[in-house]
């Protein structure tokens, strides 16, 4: 830099010494040349002396050479093997290492056919996992591996075709066999329901029953399964019942579960099975057209939905939230409003009780098993109280048939006992009671028909099969007992009171029938209190209960003997009409025969036969019957008499007419009734009486004269009837001339039958008026 930087022709001055340093230099080299040259020359000099050496040693070395390369031609030809062999090992090496990191790839692409074709599919989608997240990762450069990742998704598409394949076969196959699934739960709870009671009766525990049907074991107590192994060595040669998992393989559930829920699509799989199975449920519930006609059609639809409730409270329980209670919950509540819906429709064509007790029995299996698994059963036995009035409306119509036939086949005749067997007989069948019967001797007569015991062993019968409805109904005594009372008072009160009254009003049945059937009733109702005992034994419910409801017989039969009575005073009065109708009188006739009529006669002979008959009636009813057939009597000879079609009537007629009340009369105050207190049986022909003897003795100016009066002669004659009668005698007088004996006074006496004539109608008309 100084060079540059100093004064002008610096770098000349530079220039300068450089030279005159180069020259330093050459000269101090020459002298160093010189110095060392003899040296060089005498190197050079033998350097010359060596060469021929050198040319010899080269021929030599030449010679050894091409000695020692034919010598290592073997050497160089086993070298190169042995590099040969050398690169083909470490070539296998090479190829050994990617085979082993290749192999385990193919081994578990092989297990994942090997699982494809035996159907574990589960399984087969972990090795799928292995392998993409493995094994596949590793050797990716590989032509085949890139094949088996296009392959992996087609075989999880079709992993899920057949997964999904396998659960449509299983829903098909526990819709047709939910029958055989229901049926198998139906009767393992029926057992239980038995064992529980058979444990409860023997150690009278309370034990409980927490059996679960539908998985794979039986929760007792030590005490349970004790007594359970005694009864299975006892029942040694029953055929063991299987449980819902021995007859279900659940299996295709559970690998389409796992399956959709590793591909991730686990949502869409329970959406599909809850749909799938509520088109299940729906056509589970729907019931066949003529399911009321057998009590199979019952037991088959009841199998179905215990069989499908079954399976869903299985999956419940072992798959984690496949279905949810929830889901159950609602399916069951659909369920149920359908199941009552169908019961309340098909039970209401049940005529027989038989098959409605059935049909009860069915529906308390059906709900004590689904109860076992926790649904909630209480409106199906909300339902059996409806189905129960439904059951005593069956038995009722049943027994009415009963009462009917045994009221045909009866005899209406007091029952004959010939010796104390037959006696003892009677008496077991019927509560009777009668000290005097007792100190008579055999042969003897019961004073009841044998209709009697044959009713009231129905009744019992009634009883008993009301009874088989209440059993299992979860109810106490006391509501069972006031289920019995009441169903008996409809027996009663509806139904064996409607008997009756059809049985009164029947043609055949007679004056002498209708006798017995008031006996009969008589003894019905005593022997209610006995029906009341009857049911309390049963029950074990007091009569002193305050709730106690009492039975109705006493109402029931009172009205049959009533109906009884007024068909007796009707029987009566038909009777005297009939006699009535054959009454055959010359109205015309000059003078009377002198003696009573046929007709009457033979109607005063029938009375008295009759009321002979009633002497086994109470009192009052043999003396009303007495009096309506007398005051009947009375009335249709007044209508005789009054007839409109009666134009003309002569004094002989009413002379004739007055010999027949005076039968009458007579027969009235013969006492054909005793308890008629003085003349009071007669008084039923005091308006015949009266009228007769007005117009006997021809006392009008007596009648006339009184009339009005408390204290007259002829009051209960009223002036209507005496101006008609007295009309038609009129009528005749012209006619028939009746007053021929008293010619001379001919005139005289129709003028005064013409006055009294119109006195009479004068009094009528008075009387229309005052009205």
């Amino acid at each position: 830099r100084s060079v540059y930087d100093d004064q002008p022709n610096a770098h000349q001055k530079f220039m300068e010494k450089l030279d005159a340093c180069i020259r330093n230099h050459d000269r101090e080299i020459e002298k160093m040349c010189n110095f060392h040259h003899q040296g060089f020359v005498d190197a050079i000099t033998e350097l010359l002396k060596v060469r021929a050496d050198a040319e010899k040693l080269k021929v030599q070395v030449t010679d050894t050479n091409r000695r020692l390369q034919d010598a290592g031609k073997e050497v160089i030809a086993q070298t190169e093997e042995i590099i040969r062999c050398r690169v083909q090992q470490r070539n296998i090496t090479t190829v050994v290492e990617k085979l082993q990191l290749c192999l385990p790839v193919l081994e578990m692409y092989s297990k994942l056919k090997e699982q494809m074709s035996v159907k574990r599919y589960y399984s087969a989608l972990k090795t799928m996992e292995q392998l993409e997240n493995l094994y596949l990762p590793r050797v990716s450069q590989y032509r085949f591996c890139q094949i088996m990742m296009e392959n992996l998704p087609k075989l999880r598409e079709e992993i899920k075709e057949i997964s999904m394949s396998d659960l449509k076969d299983f829903l098909e196959s526990i819709r047709k066999h939910s029958d055989r699934i229901g049926e198998t739960a139906m009767k393992q709870a029926q057992q239980q329901k038995t064992f529980s009671a058979a444990l409860q009766k023997q150690n009278n525990v309370n034990y409980g029953r927490n059996m679960h049907l539908g998985r794979n074991r039986i929760l007792e107590s030590k005490n349970e399964i004790t007594l359970k192994r005694t009864f299975e060595d006892e029942d040694e040669h029953e055929e063991e019942v299987l449980t819902a998992q021995d007859l279900v393989d659940f299996s295709p559930v559970y690998r389409c579960l796992h399956i959709y829920s590793v591909l991730g699509d686990g949502e869409i799989f329970e959406n599909y099975y809850r749909k799938q199975r509520r088109k299940q449920a729906r056509l589970v519930l729907q019931p066949q057209s003529s399911m009321h006609e057998t009590v199979e059609g019952y037991r088959r639809y009841f199998s179905q939905i215990v069989g499908f409730f079954v399976v869903e409270d299985h999956i419940l329980h072992v798959t984690q939230g496949l279905v949810t209670r929830t889901y159950t919950d609602e399916l069951w509540n659909m369920a149920l409003s359908k199941i009552i819906a169908v019961l309340r429709t098909h039970s209401s064509y049940c005529n027989d009780p038989d098959l409605v007790l059935e049909l009860k029995n069915l529906i308390v299996v059906f709900a004590d098993t689904l109860q076992g698994y926790g649904f909630p059963v209480n409106r199906l036995f909300d339902l059996l109280f409806e189905i129960r009035d439904q059951y005593n409306e069956t038995l009722l119509k049943k027994w009415s048939g009963l009462f009917r036939d045994i009221f045909e086949a009866d005899n209406y005749s007091p029952i004959p006992v010939a010796n104390e067997e037959e006696y003892r007989i009677v008496i077991s069948k019927f509560p009777f009671q009668d000290p005097e019967l007792d100190k008579q001797s055999f042969p003897k007569k019961l004073p009841m028909s044998q209709s009697v015991p044959q009713i009231y062993m129905q009744v019992k019968e009634f009883i008993y099969a009301s009874l088989k409805f209440s059993e299992s109904l979860h109810r106490s005594s006391t509501e069972i007992d006031d289920m019995l009372r009441k169903s008996t008072n409809l027996l009663l009160t509806r139904t064996l009171s409607s008997c009756l009254q059809n049985l009164i009003k029947k043609p055949h049945i007679g004056l002498t029938e209708l006798v017995q059937i008031i006996i009969n009733t008589t003894h019905l109702e005593q022997a209610c209190k006995y029906l009341e005992d009857f049911i309390s034994n049963i029950t074990n419910i007091s009569q002193l209960t305050v709730h106690t409801a009492r039975l109705y017989g006493l109402s029931t039969f009172k009205d049959a003997r009533h109906a009884a009575e007024g068909e007796i005073y009707t029987k009566l009065n038909q009777k005297i009409d009939e006699f009535i109708q054959i009454a055959d009188y010359d109205w015309t006739m000059s003078e009377s025969d002198g003696r009573a009529s046929g007709y009457l006669m033979d109607l005063i002979n029938f009375l008295r036969s009759t009321f002979q008959v009633f002497t086994h009636l109470p009192g009052k009813v043999a003396q009303t019957a007495c009096m309506s057939a007398c005051q009947h009597l009375s009335m249709s000879l007044m209508q005789m008499l009054l007839d409109s079609e009666l134009k003309q009537i002569s004094m002989g007629a009413i002379q004739q007419f007055n010999l027949d009340v005076i039968q009458c009369e007579l027969f009235a105050s013969s006492e054909p009734v005793p308890g008629f207190q003085g003349d009071t049986l007669q008084l039923a022909f005091i308006d015949l009486r009266q009228l007769l003897d007005l117009f006997m003795v021809w006392d009008w100016s007596t009648y006339l004269a009184d009339y009005g009066q408390a204290t007259s002669k002829y009051l209960r004659v009223n002036p209507s009837t005496a101006l008609t009668l007295l009309e038609k005698m009129k009528d005749s007088s012209k006619k028939n001339n009746i007053f021929a004996q008293f010619r001379k006074n001919d005139r005289d006496k129709q003028k005064l039958i013409e006055t009294v004539v119109k006195q009479l109608r004068s009094l009528v008309n008075g009387m229309s008026q005052h009205t």
